[in-house]
């Protein structure tokens, strides 16, 4: 059994202490985007984010050199409905109704959650967007498929500028917004990159296929700000590819 098959199922028995609330960030330690308690010191921080920083799976890449292949094509059947948002002290997510749908070759993936990071944690060729939304999905297996859609400045989003205004400005705080169709939030094509990896905070478990969308959208300047305003930065850095294979839509 390849390691990666072996901590994904650890994770599904509850037996991988690496593997904690796979979907989320950890909660069992203080951990930040800077000084002690920042990206290079997770691993540092208890032995459930050990991973951090002895993992060779680790995410975000600087994507350079990808390999064209024929991927399947990404298919989304996301719902609009009313969403929960919440300022959980790292970033805004938003959580959305049940029953939004990505599908990818025979992989079935449920929407649990998405959120925001800035700048982005993916980088093209060393160079960063403004911004970077994550889509993250789970399968009925427990594995995750989390969706990368790069933001960069231009015209409004109407639904970014929806969920912009309705930012909880603090920790904790929650917010509701009816109607919130996560749909806007994509690029009119679907080419994406995609590789093996982990999440991007603590407990940094390598339990994630990656698609990350070739094509930015654009949303308003004002209202990046909007989210740099409570977040200037929450990016974690671009991390050692290791061997990994990168693979682009032809």
């Amino acid at each position: 059994m390849e390691r990666r098959d072996l901590v994904k199922g650890l994770a599904l028995l509850g037996l991988c202490p690496l593997c904690a609330k796979p979907g989320f960030a950890s909660e069992n330690a203080h951990w930040s985007y800077e000084g002690k308690a920042g990206p290079a010191h997770w691993g540092d921080l208890g032995r459930a984010n050990a991973v951090c920083s002895t993992g060779s799976q680790q995410s975000p890449l600087d994507i350079v050199s990808a390999i064209k292949s024929d991927l399947p094509a990404i298919s989304i059947d996301w719902k609009q409905g009313n969403c929960e948002i919440v300022n959980n002290g790292h970033t805004i997510q938003v959580n959305p109704p049940a029953g939004s749908i990505l599908n990818r070759a025979d992989k079935i993936y449920e929407l649990v959650q998405f959120h925001f990071h800035a700048p982005s944690e993916h980088l093209i060729n060393g160079k960063a967007f403004p911004m970077e939304v994550h889509f993250v999905h789970k399968a009925k297996s427990g594995a995750l498929g989390v969706l990368g859609v790069f933001f960069k400045p231009g015209a409004t989003n109407t639904g970014f500028a929806a969920l912009a205004a309705a930012f909880p400005t603090k920790k904790g705080e929650k917010a509701s917004s009816n109607g919130v169709d996560p749909r806007e939030l994509l690029p009119k094509t679907l080419k994406y990159w995609t590789y093996e990896g982990s999440l991007t905070t603590p407990p940094c478990s390598e339990i994630v296929d990656w698609m990350v969308a070739m094509e930015p959208i654009e949303v308003a300047e004002a209202d990046i700000k909007k989210f740099t305003a409570l977040y200037p930065m929450n990016a974690r850095p671009a991390l050692a590819a290791n061997r990994r294979f990168i693979l682009a839509s032809s």
